[in-house]
């Protein structure tokens, strides 16, 4: 028996195994080894952690540790830093031009006096003769007029340059808004048969076929980065004394009401957010809303607080 080549075919076929169980093992002990055969194993870390598998491959990855929160925030895996902690991933509506106004009409804006506006008024294509019991006094430049009910500039179709030209721009961009909000993917479909009363909901799209009530309270709740908006094919009414709350860090400015019909707050009641209407927007006595009230017709405000929404 020749032992030397038995010898031989032994040893070749041990080194494979070797090998192979170093392999299973994780990479030799080196920090170059951990680091060009680590690749596969980190990556598969990385891709349970939530980053995507070319961002969990990279020797960057691979050196700072699969789950961290820059490689879990990547486009790759799901969409920008701001909409990865956003459970709807839903951008806000683009205001343009129109989101530099608290109260936009085309037809009239009238008050019952006191009212109290925080922000700027605009109508066109109506003329300012057209904004009532605003008691309004016009600038010597005759660009903007003043009131004792608003906080801010009131503007009309009929004052000098640029103002014709600023309202155009915004009435228009108020429109283009109407759309694109109308225009979003629904998430909920008639929640409550249109009636939302009592309810607790998260960010969102959400959709009815016919108007909706909102009959007691309301919470909003979600961060400051989730968008609610509610698509409503006839009116909205929110009763007397009903109240809209935001919590959890929610705020008014990503809360949009694309309302098909006339949007009508009760007495007392409070809204937050930005009513988009088809028609027209009605406060009633001691209405309030931390928002905008965009018409395609008219504003009304009866002793109501508006109050233009933070930036």
């Amino acid at each position: 028996m020749n032992y030397s080549n038995d010898l031989s075919s032994r040893f070749v076929f041990v080194v494979p195994i070797l090998a192979i169980f170093s392999g299973a093992c994780g990479g030799s002990g080196s920090p170059a080894g951990a680091g060009a055969g680590g690749s596969s194993s980190s990556g598969g870390s990385s891709g349970s952690s939530g980053g995507s598998t070319s961002s969990g491959g990279s020797s960057s990855s691979s050196s700072t540790g699969s789950g961290s929160s820059s490689s879990g925030g990547s486009s790759s895996s799901g969409g920008s830093a701001t909409n990865a902690g956003n459970p709807s991933s839903t951008l806000a509506v683009n205001l343009g031009t129109a989101g530099s106004y608290a109260i936009l009409a085309k037809s009239g804006i009238s008050s019952v006096p006191t009212s109290a506006v925080t922000g700027n008024l605009g109508i066109s294509p109506a003329a300012a003769s057209y904004i009532t019991g605003f008691s309004l006094t016009t600038d010597s430049t005759n660009v903007f007029s003043t009131s004792p009910q608003v906080t801010g500039k009131v503007y009309a179709a009929d004052y000098a340059a640029p103002t014709s030209s600023n309202l155009t721009t915004a009435i228009g961009d108020m429109q283009l808004a109407f759309t694109d909000a109308a225009g979003r993917a629904p998430k909920v479909t008639e929640l409550g048969a249109g009636n939302i009363g009592g309810m607790t909901l998260a960010a969102g799209v959400y959709k009815w076929g016919t108007g909706l009530l909102i009959p007691t309270n309301v919470t909003l709740t979600g961060n400051a980065t989730d968008v609610w908006i509610f698509q409503i094919a006839q009116n909205l009414t929110v009763s007397s004394a009903a109240k809209i709350a935001l919590t959890g860090g929610a705020v008014a400015k990503n809360v949009f009401w694309q309302v098909a019909g006339l949007a009508d707050l009760g007495t007392t009641a409070h809204l937050e957010g930005v009513i988009l209407s088809k028609t027209s927007v009605a406060l009633q006595t001691g209405a309030s809303i931390n928002g905008r009230l965009l018409a395609q017709t008219a504003v009304t405000v009866d002793s109501s607080a508006v109050v233009q929404p933070a930036p």
